[in-house]
């Protein structure tokens, strides 16, 4: 078990609470058992959220398991999930955004320090300061650490949710909060459209998401497995062609041809073997967090070359993305 001091509120007086049930890991090699977790009182700018859906992340797994020891050591007992939707139940006094009843979501981050440069221009996952796990963070309200969706209930300041249109199925909804905003906002950051040439590299939960945003942008889209029998999901998910990394001659016949690949496997892998595949100029963005990585080489923030991080909450509230949410919303259903 990790021991790790963490700042308390600065506030004398401890916040009210109240009680949620929820699901815990309470070492690297146990299951999730029951556990009861104290979230805070709804303040003026809070929400609290009934939770009826929350996506399994591979993140929650190398969390419990204390895989990023290096850069984020595991806290336990630790109640992992940052792929929330629910619904509305209780909106304080300041809250313009939300009403009760209202769908709502919570991804990866749940607070940040408001005022770096990055914060300031909209991009608060690169929070310079402190930004907020939604699980295994420092609580800035309540001190220790914060709690995850396993739970029946959250609660979240306005700005760090995102509205779901009623449109939307809940369910298929959730894993958009970080699978889906992982794919999509560097997608939509090096400009993927038309005419472009991607290549997604492995058809996991990352992957097919890829693949589907990417189809969905305009472009020419090529899945790079080593699993032939794989070929048949990747095209019935959008792939206009299928390449086996494992085979040489498959790989040279698309040297220098890539504008964009995103590398969604999480396991060890040789990377100069698609990094030979870009054209000039031409970009990989990494989000597949490898375990013997955490922590070191590679920085999450788009650097060059980019690795991926957490996507940023203003994609997806801009009403372009909304839109383009609404037309691809029956994709997302693990």
């Amino acid at each position: 078990m990790t021991q790790t001091t963490f700042t308390e509120t600065s506030s004398s007086v401890q916040p009210a609470t109240f009680p949620a049930k929820a699901f815990a890991a309470r070492g690297a090699n146990s299951g999730l058992v029951p556990f009861t977790v104290a979230r805070r009182a709804p303040r003026a700018q809070d929400v609290r959220i009934e939770i009826l859906f929350c996506g399994v992340c591979h993140s929650d797994l190398h969390q419990v398991r204390d895989e990023w020891h290096a850069v984020m050591p595991t806290v336990y007992p630790c109640v992992a999930g940052h792929e929330i939707v629910g619904r509305v139940v209780q909106a304080g006094g300041a809250v313009t955004k939300f009403k009760e009843g209202d769908l709502a979501a919570v991804g990866c981050m749940v607070d940040s320090c408001r005022h770096c440069p990055s914060c300031l221009a909209g991009e608060e996952q690169y929070c310079e300061n402190h930004m907020t796990l939604t699980y295994n963070g420092q609580d800035q309200i309540l001190g220790g650490v914060t709690y995850g969706g396993y739970s029946d209930s959250i609660v979240v300041d306005q700005a760090y949710v995102l509205r779901v249109p009623n449109s939307l199925d809940p369910a298929g909804t959730a894993p958009l909060l970080c699978a889906g905003i992982t794919t999509y906002s560097p997608l939509r950051h090096w400009k993927v459209g038309k005419g472009r040439k991607v290549g997604i590299v492995g058809l996991g939960g990352l992957g097919h998401m890829g693949i589907k945003f990417a189809k969905a942008l305009g472009a020419h889209v090529a899945l790079f497995t080593t699993s032939p029998n794989k070929t048949a999901d990747a095209l019935r998910l959008g792939a206009d062609e299928v390449i086996l990394s494992r085979d040489p001659a498959a790989i040279e016949k698309h040297s220098r041809s890539f504008d964009f690949i995103l590398d969604a496997v999480s396991a060890e892998h040789d990377l100069n073997a698609y990094l030979q595949l870009l054209k000039r100029d031409g970009t990989m963005t990494l989000v597949g967090t490898r375990k013997a990585h955490a922590g070191r080489g590679l920085q999450p923030d788009r650097g060059t070359p980019p690795a991926g991080g957490l996507g940023h909450r203003r994609h997806p509230r801009d009403p372009g993305d909304a839109r383009f949410l609404r037309r691809t919303r029956h994709h997302f259903r693990h």
